[in-house]
């Protein structure tokens, strides 16, 4: 599956767009493994004494960083599920923030966080890989917004690449 940008924005709430933009072109499959292994080498980068630390006052480390793109994938790849299976009941939003607290990520290492983000990653490479083409136009309310099947896998993309992004940018 390619992306059609202008088609998948319409049907994505507007907070999105700005990760639908980070997913460069190609197949929707093999961006989602290639990205796995990226994932990977960028947070491998980042040395020690800077993996627990934020850039700035607020701001997270890697290790949360890397903690919130799993969360926000896990939270993600369950809508795409639900959705999928045609259960159109409504989902409520998470907060980010009070999630990164919560999962004390800097209190684990670097090597857990990058084996957990792994097995999310392959999960939803298998879980897409098994969607019909009619299930990938399925959708539903999240967070009070409709949202399709579709939107939602590219959403898992753009989301990890606007971190490493920012990664790549602050530390």
């Amino acid at each position: 599956m390619r992306k059609d940008h202008a088609a998948i924005q319409a049907i994505t709430p507007t907070w999105y767009h700005g990760y639908l933009a980070e997913v460069g072109e190609g197949d929707l499959l093999d961006l989602i493994e290639q990205q796995a292994g990226e994932v990977h080498s960028a947070f491998s980068s980042i040395p020690l004494e800077k993996q627990d630390r934020g850039y700035a006052p607020g701001k997270w480390s890697p290790k949360e960083m890397l903690g919130h793109i799993t969360d926000a994938e896990r939270v993600f790849q369950y809508r795409v599920l639900r959705f999928a299976r045609a259960d159109a009941t409504p989902l409520p939003g998470f907060e980010e923030d009070d999630y990164v607290v919560s999962g004390q990520f800097n209190a684990r290492s670097m090597a857990d966080l990058q084996a957990e983000f792994a097995a999310v990653r392959l999960s939803t490479l298998l879980l897409v890989r098994s969607l019909r083409a009619e299930a990938r136009l399925l959708g539903g309310l999240a967070n009070g917004n409709p949202i399709t099947v579709e939107a939602l896998i590219w959403i898992i993309v753009g989301h990890a690449q606007h971190h490493m992004n920012v990664l790549a940018a602050r530390y």
